[in-house]
């Protein structure tokens, strides 16, 4: 089999170098209101691709910027975000990534989230588990969420009274802290590595986290759908855990974004 991992981390690393050569002179405007894109997005995205297709070029891409490209051999897809965390890299807040994985026939089999400023390069390969600049990786081993740090991702424009900003409200009188770091593939990365002990969010999409996904799996972490069902990549709505009772305390405080006055679950 191909090593897949080390081509991860060559396009995450293209990326980011990318990122860093553009930090102090890149152009910004907004896709939507408060949705940031930099020309620096468009320049790293091109070359993660240069990378990938480089290396497989018969394979499908798809990458935030308006990438879909259907490649030849539909088993394989990979997925990436040249640039989570813009508004941070607008504001010069070094926590931005670079996010690459791959599918597999629908199965996440190599992630890397990549961080160019702090140089950590978080890797996964399904079955290989999950590193940090080649240590392993675990998830924390806090049990109940009154000690848990939490992260949370919210939608662009997100309104007073809304569903997200109840969880929010849950969750922060539940929990011992909640953090918001704007990039979702490095809040799942800091669940990989026991920084955090969760993180959910109801407005994602499939490059944001599919990375950080197989590593908090490979990391011995659960991600499921926001009612504790399979992850649905492409809905992107879910809550990712250290173990089991900080997930189902989680899911007694989080609903979906789109579940206007429903039950909570």
């Amino acid at each position: 089999m191909p090593d897949y991992l080390s081509v991860c981390e060559e396009a995450a690393r293209a990326g980011g170098a990318v990122l860093l050569e553009r930090w102090e002179s890149f152009q910004f405007r907004e896709k939507a209101p408060k949705d940031l894109v930099t020309e620096a997005d468009v320049a790293s995205q091109e070359a993660i691709r240069h990378v990938v297709l480089g290396h497989f070029p018969t394979h499908s891409f798809l990458a935030e910027e308006g990438a879909d490209i259907r490649g030849s051999d539909a088993r394989f897809r990979w997925i990436a975000d040249p640039l989570d965390g813009t508004a941070n890299y607008v504001h010069r807040v070094p926590e931005f990534t670079v996010a690459v994985a791959l599918e597999q026939e629908g199965d996440l089999v190599a992630g890397v989230v990549f961080n160019p400023v702090s140089g950590e390069c978080f890797t996964a390969a399904r079955g290989k588990g999950a590193h940090i600049n080649g240590q392993p990786l675990r998830v924390s081993q806090v049990c109940e969420l009154r000690s848990a740090m939490v992260a949370v991702s919210f939608a662009h424009g997100v309104q007073p009274g809304s569903v997200e900003i109840e969880n929010f409200l849950n969750v922060l009188a539940a929990s011992q802290s909640i953090r918001r770091t704007g990039s979702a593939a490095l809040n799942l990365a800091y669940v990989a590595a026991g920084r955090y002990d969760a993180y959910w969010a109801t407005s994602t999409n499939p490059w944001d986290i599919a990375a950080g996904v197989l590593l908090v799996r490979e990391a011995g972490g659960i991600v499921t759908g926001i009612d504790g069902g399979p992850l649905d990549l492409a809905s992107a709505k879910f809550i990712a855990a250290a173990n089991e009772p900080i997930h189902s305390a989680l899911r007694a405080l989080v609903r979906d974004a789109d579940d206007h006055g429903g039950a909570r679950r």
